[in-house]
């Protein structure tokens, strides 16, 4: 491809990381924390595609190559990224991936007040590795989405992400008490109950899930950021 054709690649680029980073699509790529970066990096390739073509305008002198009409067969992912959203990691892949726990460094107070509401992965990391010490017999209130294995055991899930997507695990976390009875895998699920020191192993990696005796539990919209991050 000659400049202009690069130059135009990179302007699309550009414009696209900026669409996503500007809406609420780019949490379908990489956690909330790198929004700063993405814009900056749109912003980066725009203002590099301009400086390209105002520098193939002063080397005309030069002569040029036609670029093969194929290669403009590039844009096509481009348009796919502003125009299609893609769905967020669901059931399918979390029973499908062991359950982690976030990297353990110390539990910080919990605030007064019940319910408390928990991400899963901080409920998790308190009933495994603290062993509900800090849960005592506190009302606790989470959000994910449901999650059935072979034997019909329903789980509540949440995705943790590191940097993006690509390398998200499932945090997990097995429901008793009541449950409603008829639940749809990937429905959004706001539970609230207690700490239960019930635990199963998880049959991909063999990671400990802990459980949350329910008391409540009711379907919500599914959140704009449906993943959980590191940091």
């Amino acid at each position: 491809m000659n400049r202009h054709a690069q130059a135009a690649l990179m302007f699309l680029v550009g414009g696209a990381v900026l669409h996503a980073g500007t809406t609420d699509l780019y949490l379908r790529y990489v956690k909330a924390g790198l929004r700063p970066l993405l814009l900056v990096a749109g912003v980066v390739l725009i203002i590099a595609a301009i400086a390209t073509v105002w520098y193939e305008r002063r080397a005309r002198s030069e002569p040029g190559h036609r670029e093969p009409r194929i290669a403009w067969l590039l844009v096509l992912p481009l348009f796919a990224l502003v125009l299609v959203t893609p769905p967020a990691l669901d059931s399918y892949s979390g029973m499908r991936a062991g359950t982690t726990l976030p990297p353990h460094f110390g539990l910080a107070t919990l605030p007064a007040g019940d319910p408390l509401r928990l991400t899963v992965p901080d409920y998790a990391d308190r009933a495994v590795t603290d062993h509900g010490r800090s849960l005592g017999s506190r009302t606790i209130t989470l959000t994910g989405f449901v999650a059935f294995d072979q034997g019909g055991s329903v789980y509540l899930i949440r995705m943790l992400l590191n940097c993006c997507a690509a390398d998200a695990q499932p945090v997990k976390i097995g429901l008793t008490g009541q449950i409603p009875p008829v639940l749809q895998p990937d429905t959004w699920l706001e539970v609230t109950g207690t700490y239960t020191g019930r635990q199963t192993r998880d049959p991909v990696n063999n990671g400990v899930i802990p459980f949350l005796d329910v008391t409540q539990a009711k379907p919500v919209p599914a959140p704009a950021d449906p993943y959980e991050s590191l940091g």
